[in-house]
């Protein structure tokens, strides 16, 4: 979900209302996966490189999560939305992550849809952390070296009770991963739009979809 800077800019705007537009769209896009019947959505919503921004944006970023957080609750219940967190949300603060947990336990009975939210989070790092695992369970001799194949790496993926990705969307106009689902994204389609995140909508979300139902997958085992 990119373009949240690059949209208040262009209004003379400050970014915390870029962000907040982004917010919006990220009901949108959640309200427009439940509709078409998508099992599972992923959102990047913070990444571990985030940190880096300037200490008010960061925490301008954390006082919306809060706040949508405490007010998209219900409309989480009423759609049958799950609520799955990936990354290191610890890294917010207690209170923060208490109440991330709070929901997360408060939704876990629905399933119309995962929506996974991805917090402090990076591939790279997801990766590192699953090799280093492996590594201690086999210095520990519980796993033979042998034995190690992708399906043991994938187990330890944050992901890992999700369904395979089939659609990757990048918004704003970039063309890059930037982190994101690396080995998740194997076999998935991917989409590019010129489209800021927040005016991402149903029918930019509905036109990603039409383009991945036209294409042709060709690959073994899926």
């Amino acid at each position: 979900m990119d373009g949240n800077g690059r949209w208040a800019e262009r209004r003379g705007l400050p970014k915390v209302a870029g962000h907040r537009a982004g917010a919006e769209a990220v009901r949108r896009t959640m309200q427009a996966a439940v509709d078409a019947g998508v099992e599972a959505l992923t959102l990047y919503a913070f990444s571990s490189e985030n940190w880096r921004r300037p200490q008010e944006e960061v925490s301008d970023l954390k006082g919306l999560m809060r706040f949508y957080l405490e007010r998209e609750l219900k409309t989480l219940q009423k759609e049958g939305v799950r609520l799955k967190l990936i990354g290191e949300p610890a890294a917010f603060g207690n209170e923060l992550h208490d109440r991330l947990r709070q929901a997360v336990e408060e939704t876990k009975g629905n399933d119309r849809l995962t929506l996974a939210v991805a917090l402090n989070y990076g591939s790279q790092a997801e990766l590192a952390a699953a090799a280093r695992t492996l590594a201690r369970a086999v210095a520990a001799g519980d796993v033979d070296p042998e034995s190690i194949d992708e399906k043991a790496l994938e187990a330890l993926l944050h992901t890992s009770d999700l369904p395979p990705l089939d659609l990757l969307i990048r918004t704003s106009g970039e063309v890059r991963l930037s982190n994101f689902l690396l080995w998740q994204a194997a076999y998935a389609e991917l989409h590019f739009t010129d489209v800021l995140w927040p005016d991402f909508d149903e029918a930019a979300f509905n036109a990603a979809l039409a383009e991945f139902a036209r294409r042709q997958r060709r690959f073994g085992g899926r």
